[in-house]
This record gives C-alpha cells, structure tokens and sequence, in this order.
C-alpha cells in the first residue's frame, strides 16, 4: 500500500495547488467586479446628467433628436446663475480661509497636547459632519435671530453675508480637524525637538518643520472645505438674506418654475470646476497621502 501511495502523492499535491490557484484567480475576478459594478453605480448618474446636457430639444427623449450646446449658453443668459456663482464662491473662499484659520490650531492642539476633555474636544469639532444639514441651519438662524435681540438690532445679522459665511464656517472647521490630524499621526516630533535644540524659536519651528510636513492635510482641507462650503444648500437655505442667492439655491428656485437640460448643464460645470480643483491639487499634494 505504501509503495501504492508514492507515486499519487505528486499528482495530490499539484492537484491542490492548482485548486488554491483557481480560488485566489476566482477571488481576483469577483473583486475586480464588484469594484466595475460600484464604479459603474456611482458614474451612471453623472454620465446621465452629462449626456442630458447637451440634448437639442427641452424635454429630452430617446432616441434624442439632436444635440447643441445651447443649454450653456442659457447659463450666460441666466443673471441668476451667475450672481448665484460668484456669492457661493465668494462664500466659499472667505469661509475656507477662516475655517483654515481656526482648524489649524485646533488640529495642532489635539495631536501634540494630552488634557482633560480631549477627546470630548476632538469629537466636537467634528460634529457638524454628522449633524443634518437642516439642523444646522436651523440653529444657526434661531442663534441669529437671539443676537438681533439681545442687541436690540445693533448687530445687523441676520440675513447679512457674515451671517452666510459664519454658518459656512463651521464646514470646513471638521474637514481640517480631520485631515490636519491624520497627517500629523504620521509626524515625527524629534524634528521639531531637534530644530528648537539648535536655536529655533517655536515660530520659526512651525514654519520651516511642521508646516511642510502637514501642508498636504491643508491643501486637502481647503479643497474639501471649500467643496462643501460651495456645494451647501441646507444651512444656505436658512441664512441667505434677501436679493442675495448662492449656486444650490439657484438652482432650486428655477427647478420650481421650470425644467429643461439648463441644470443639467449647470451641473456639469459644477463637476468640471470641483475635478480641476482635485487634478490641480493632486498634482501639487498627492491626495492619497492624506484621503
């Protein structure tokens, strides 16, 4: 029986092999489909909106009849469109360079100092990223509306562009928590320790040690912040005073009165102006480091 088994043994052994071979090929496959099946998911809305875009005639059907860039030049046509535009964007690189200017800090305390509540702190900074939008704007106009009164109307706030800016602050604060955070995980403090050890100042530090090493976690946070800053509906919603607009409420207020491929081709500039932002800024701060 022993010398039965002798010369199978090779043949079990390459059989097994082979069977291991085609589950990790087998696995390779499934995985590289459900990564195409989720991509797919995720793209086919904006390929729809895209294709829509540029549809010739105003209610779309299939097969489409045509195609024509008319769409964008009702942009152009649109005072709306474009005062929406510039007040979002204005918005959006005010808030992000405040929100810059306070999360910053805050992110350097949390990493580098151990104090009672510091958790409690970090989590709070990052709480409007899980707070609905509404519930924000909300408190942010009742929180508006207390200022008017105690001050008797000295402090004009409510519906004013500070007011707009003060609630877009508070998105972009928990972007660069975050992302500032994270990198400085991967810091070494022996550098700063060893700058300071020949002559350095804590200013001079910071400037020529640390900033370096988390400017991908900032450049990060200030496309992200001002992404959700521009992007913003809810809070907007709430706080936007009156003969002024942003982008996302433009855009309502023309879906409440008509409905033709002139969002659509709004929306494509949107996508085209926040993928130049990631292409741009992947290319100065590779975003993997840090997303």
């Amino acid at each position: 029986m022993a010398a039965t088994n002798i010369p199978t043994t090779p043949h079990v052994f390459t059989a097994v092999v082979l069977r291991a071979f085609d589950q990790r090929r087998l696995g390779r496959w499934l995985l590289k489909a459900a990564a195409g099946l989720s991509l797919l998911y995720i793209l086919t809305p904006l390929i729809f909106v895209t294709w829509l875009s540029f549809c010739r005639e105003e209610i779309p059907s299939f097969p489409p009849h045509g195609y024509s860039l008319r769409w964008y030049a009702e942009i152009a046509n649109n005072q709306q469109f474009i005062d929406g535009f510039l007040l979002s964007l204005q918005v959006g690189v005010i808030a992000t360079a405040i929100g810059l200017a306070v999360g910053i800090p805050a992110a350097l305390c949390i990493a580098h100092f151990r104090f009672a509540g510091r958790g409690f702190l970090n989590n709070l900074l990052l709480f409007p990223l899980v707070v609905p939008g509404v519930v924000l704007g909300t408190a942010f106009y009742v929180f508006h509306v207390q200022i008017e009164i105690a001050t008797n109307g000295n402090v004009p706030i409510l519906g004013s562009l500070a007011g707009l800016v003060n609630g877009h602050i508070l998105l972009v604060i928990p972007w660069t928590v975050r992302l500032v955070t994270a990198t400085l995980a991967n810091f070494d403090r022996t550098l700063e320790e060893a700058a300071q050890n020949l002559g350095a100042d804590r200013w001079t530090t910071f400037r020529r040690v640390t900033l370096p090493s988390i400017l991908p976690g900032i450049v990060a946070a200030a496309m992200f912040g001002f992404v959700s800053s521009f992007s913003n509906l809810e809070i907007s919603l709430f706080l936007v005073g009156p003969g002024r607009t942003t982008l996302p409420i433009a855009i309502l207020q023309y879906l409440e009165w008509k409905i033709d491929p002139t969002i659509a081709a709004v929306s494509v500039l949107q996508m085209l102006v926040v993928g130049a932002a990631l292409l741009i800024t992947d290319r100065f701060v590779k975003l993997s480091r840090v997303v």
